[in-house]
């Protein structure tokens, strides 16, 4: 087999990506995405050291991809509810479209050993949502309370909303009135 010349780490990324949704982690292995892609076995090995590094590495480009979705969509002069909204649709349309991704992305953020490119990656996500809590604590629209605590407990019912519609488990609710009622729910939970 020839050397890959092109961008093989971004290609192994990609492949690997498709490979989780198809045959979970479990069934991903850097020899197999060589064989893929039209590799030879060991040119994996020039970007990644073994199957983790790899996993890890989709696990940055994957929460990477999350905020930056998230924070694009976000409009920055809006009201608290209307930043929450944008947040929210953006979590839970990523869940949806990336459900094997977002699993992965969560799982592997925890294993030891995992790098700090992952850890900042990781909380890059948990900043995002710090820092939406504490301008509407600014503003007068979110309680008074610790940012963080408020917004990790509004994070997860975000994130329980985006579990189960990305598994089709919203029993019949449709996702639009889903994804209202989950941010008119947190958004006066947390109202000042």
């Amino acid at each position: 087999m020839a050397y890959h010349h092109g961008n093989l780490r971004t290609d192994l990324l990609a492949a690997a990506e498709k490979a989780l949704a198809t045959v979970g982690v479990d069934g991903i292995s850097l020899r197999s995405l060589a064989r893929d892609l039209g590799v030879s076995h060991a040119a994996p090995s020039h970007h990644f050291r073994d199957k983790q590094a790899l996993l890890d590495a989709l696990a940055v480009e994957g929460f990477t991809r999350l905020a930056d979705r998230v924070e694009s969509t976000s409009p920055p002069d809006g009201s608290f509810r209307d930043r929450l909204d944008a947040m929210t649709r953006a979590y839970v349309g990523f869940a949806v479209e990336h459900e094997p991704l977002l699993a992965l992305m969560l799982s592997t953020k925890h294993h030891p050993g995992a790098t700090e490119a992952l850890a900042a990656a990781a909380a890059r996500g948990v900043v995002v949502a710090v820092d939406l809590v504490a301008a509407g604590q600014r503003a007068g629209e979110v309680r008074a309370g610790d940012p963080y605590t408020l917004a990790i407990v509004a994070a997860a019912q975000v994130h329980g909303v985006a579990s189960m519609a990305a598994r089709g488990l919203l029993g019949g609710v449709p996702l639009d009135v889903a994804i209202s009622t989950t941010v008119d729910l947190v958004s006066r939970g947390l109202s000042a």
